[in-house]
């Protein structure tokens, strides 16, 4: 396998170079790139499996390279690195599909960690990618699978042979619309989990309907999961009529709602890609709140909503998390759910777009404290189970789920915890190595991401002390080992503990010891 390393700075990419097991991983060959340009040319010519790639860089950033990875080099798996800070450019990687990222200064830890959980699935979707090759070659000749697999190509190169248009049931046109349906998880179920059985019964209904009028093909769109396209080259003023008709029919069939969308209307068969497209970005922009008797969405369904993303709560999660207590994260759950809903709007894209960030951030946090990351579900698995029968969302059974997986979490987390050390031994800690200058609450909770309210609370019930009279004592248990070990001046022990004016100094520590500074002296040196 090879791994393509790209930063403008060489002291990073010699410690990334450094610091990953790569002979372990089964990583031999090495090349490294100081910005995009210079990336592109490399991965046309080495085509690696893993890359590294820094997102601030001259020339081309990180965000332009991974468009272009994207829809150049697919197969490969991209990991990030970037700042702490840099949330910008997070949203950008994980919109142009990178695998992870790092955070800068890179831990050795979490770089071998990633690099092998990106090469196994690296692998695992290689494995996967022969396997459906091996197999299409077997079942080529069988008609149903040839024409899926022509047709998809038809829509994405135009360059089929003339000869087959006539086998396959298509006619040439000057003027074609594609029209798009998703079909999830719990469609495939209802065919007791035979995702072929499904295909099948859906595209009998829908070819049947079709070939009534001679104005389309259905088939299934083999480039992207869960899809069955439609190609119209007749009747196009028909085409909603038409797609109602099969919604309601394949709705009696399978007692379940499949969305279909129209795309727009296009010249030569070199424009159904755009049709299809335009019948996905329609498809990502329906309305899942909307309650819909009839689910065929034309243009109007496209809303120009500015996305929201799930990153620019980051402190806030930060913040509920070190709570550590689940009650800690309802508000914030329901100032995400109005944020992603306004106006009772969930677009499809914008799904999506949550449960990768949020399975982002899940694991970023896994890794924070060391736990276990189980087996995830695809983002399919995860939504489909709360669509209903109409296709609606049912977005408070979907918040009780993700709260309960917070919910989860924070109690390994707790139990963790347990064997570490609580917060406020780590709070003791801080203390003792700041007792020489005047710690506020505040750059306690700032220090700690917890509320003063909690640090407060929990200090005194932990320590039977508040956190003032703890810092005193450890100051004047200071002061007492340096009277008793050193000939140092009154004032010079003041200050060396914290305390300005040495009079000050000597009545605290008379209202605490109950003698002054130089009788504690005399006493011990007499002992």
């Amino acid at each position: 396998m090879k791994v393509l390393i790209i930063d403008d700075e060489k002291h990073v990419r010699d410690g990334i170079r450094l610091l990953g097991d790569w002979e372990d991983n089964g990583i031999g060959e090495f090349y490294e790139a100081e910005n995009g340009e210079d990336a592109i040319h490399l991965i046309q010519e080495h085509r690696p499996e893993i890359i590294f790639s820094d997102m601030k860089m001259p020339k081309m950033d990180g965000t332009q390279l991974l468009e272009w990875i994207k829809a150049n080099h697919p197969k490969s798996k991209t990991i990030v690195v970037t700042g702490y800070d840099d949330y910008h450019y997070m949203r950008k990687a994980i919109h142009f599909g990178s695998y992870d990222y790092l955070l800068k200064p890179i831990d050795p830890e979490i770089l071998n960690q990633t690099l092998k959980n990106a090469v196994e699935e690296w692998k695992k979707e290689e494995a996967d990618r022969k396997s459906k090759e091996s197999s299409y070659q077997m079942i080529n000749e069988m008609k149903p699978v040839f024409r899926d697999r022509k047709l998809t190509q038809l829509v994405s190169s135009d360059s089929i042979k003339d000869e087959l248009y006539k086998e396959l049931g298509f006619q040439l046109s000057q003027t074609y619309m594609v029209a798009l349906m998703r079909m999830d998880g719990k469609t495939i179920e209802s065919f007791q989990g035979d995702r072929d059985l499904a295909y099948f019964t859906i595209l009998n209904v829908i070819n049947e309907i079709l070939m009534e009028c001679d104005c389309g093909i259905g088939f299934r769109y083999l480039s992207s999961k869960g899809e069955i396209v439609m190609i119209y080259w007749n009747k196009l003023d028909q085409i909603e009529d038409r797609l109602s008709q099969i919604h309601q029919t394949l709705k009696k069939v399978l007692n379940r709602s499949c969305p279909i969308a129209i795309g727009e209307a296009v010249t030569g068969t070199a424009g159904l890609l755009q049709s299809y497209q335009h019948a996905k970005q329609v498809l990502l922009s329906s309305n899942l709140l909307e309650r819909k008797e009839k689910r065929v969405y034309g243009q109007d369904a496209i809303q120009i909503i500015s996305p929201k993303s799930l990153m620019s709560y980051s402190s806030d999660i930060e913040g509920a998390m070190m709570a550590g207590r689940i009650e800690a994260f309802d508000d914030l759950i329901e100032d995400v759910t109005n944020d992603f809903t306004e106006d009772r709007y969930l677009s499809l894209k914008q799904l999506l777009h949550f449960e990768n960030e949020y399975q982002v951030i899940s694991n970023t946090w896994f890794k924070h404290y060391n736990l276990p990351i189980g087996s995830s579900e695809s983002i399919e698995k995860r939504i489909d189970p709360y669509f209903d029968a109409e296709g609606t969302f049912n977005l408070e059974d979907y918040k009780k789920r993700i709260r309960r997986e917070i919910s989860v979490f924070l109690k390994k987390v707790k139990k963790a915890s347990k064997q570490k050390g609580n917060i406020i031994h780590e709070i003791e800690k801080y203390l003792q190595s700041h007792f020489d200058r005047d710690v506020k609450l505040q750059e306690i909770s700032d220090h700690f991401y917890i509320s003063r309210e909690y640090i407060s609370r929990k200090f005194k019930q932990e320590l039977n002390v508040n956190i003032s009279d703890y810092l005193v004592r450890i100051r004047m248990n200071k002061a007492k080992s340096l009277l008793k070990n050193s000939d140092l001046k009154i004032y010079e022990i003041a200050g060396m503990i914290g305390y300005q004016d040495d009079k000050y100094f000597r009545k605290v520590f008379k209202k605490v010891e109950g003698i002054t500074p130089n009788e504690y002296r005399d006493q011990s040196s007499e002992k």
